[in-house]
């Protein structure tokens, strides 16, 4: 278990009194390279052009070093690990239980592969969920009765067919559906959005 979030690096070097000496040494071998020292989280990361590259960390059964883009790392020594295997896809952590552990020509080596695989841009990007869009029965109907209603409306941007599906089934009456259908097909019929008259004003 992680210590509790501090407001300063050495705060959290020195909350951290079972691994106070194996982090003050990691944190020393980091601050030989250009890494910018921050605080992410309460915990002490390091970041080139902003962007976090690497941290450091003590728990309760080891002390380490993680990489937030570790899986482009060569790992030529084998001394990465997946902390979250199935999880986690780019992040990599390097456990150390003692002091001995510690060699800084290697933990240099690998800071250093990390920070220029940031400056050329190696990151696993977050994926970003499409939302899908559910035509409610009412609106299916019409469109599988209209072809070129059904042109239209695919022509639609996503966002914009998504917002007439909702103003349909937010309705709570049948009768409230139906007038709404009658109200929309003329706008899917021009490609305009159903609150494209208000953002226009």
């Amino acid at each position: 278990m992680a210590m509790k979030r501090a407001s300063s690096v050495e705060e959290y070097i020195e909350s951290s009194s079972k691994w106070k000496d194996g982090l003050e040494e990691l944190r020393k071998i980091l601050l030989k390279t250009e890494f910018i020292e921050t605080l992410k989280w309460g915990i002490p990361a390091y970041t080139i052009n902003g962007k976090n590259v690497a941290g450091i960390a003590g728990f309760k059964d080891y002390f380490g070093i993680w990489f937030f883009n570790g899986v482009f790392l060569k790992d030529e020594d084998k001394v990465l690990m997946n902390a979250q295997e199935g999880k986690t896809k780019a992040m990599r952590q390097w456990r150390f239980k003692t002091m001995d552990q510690l060699d800084e020509k290697l933990i240099l080596k690998y800071a250093t592969e990390a920070i220029e695989n940031q400056k050329l841009g190696k990151e696993i990007k977050p994926e970003r969920k499409k939302k899908e869009t559910i035509i409610p029965k009412e609106l299916e109907d019409v469109l599988k009765s209209n072809l070129d209603l059904k042109k239209c409306f695919d022509a639609l941007s996503p966002y914009k067919q998504r917002e007439y599906c909702e103003y349909i089934m937010t309705a709570k009456r049948d009768a409230t559906k139906l007038s709404r259908l009658d109200k929309i097909i003329p706008m899917i019929k021009e490609g305009t959005g159903l609150n494209d008259k208000y953002k226009n004003c």
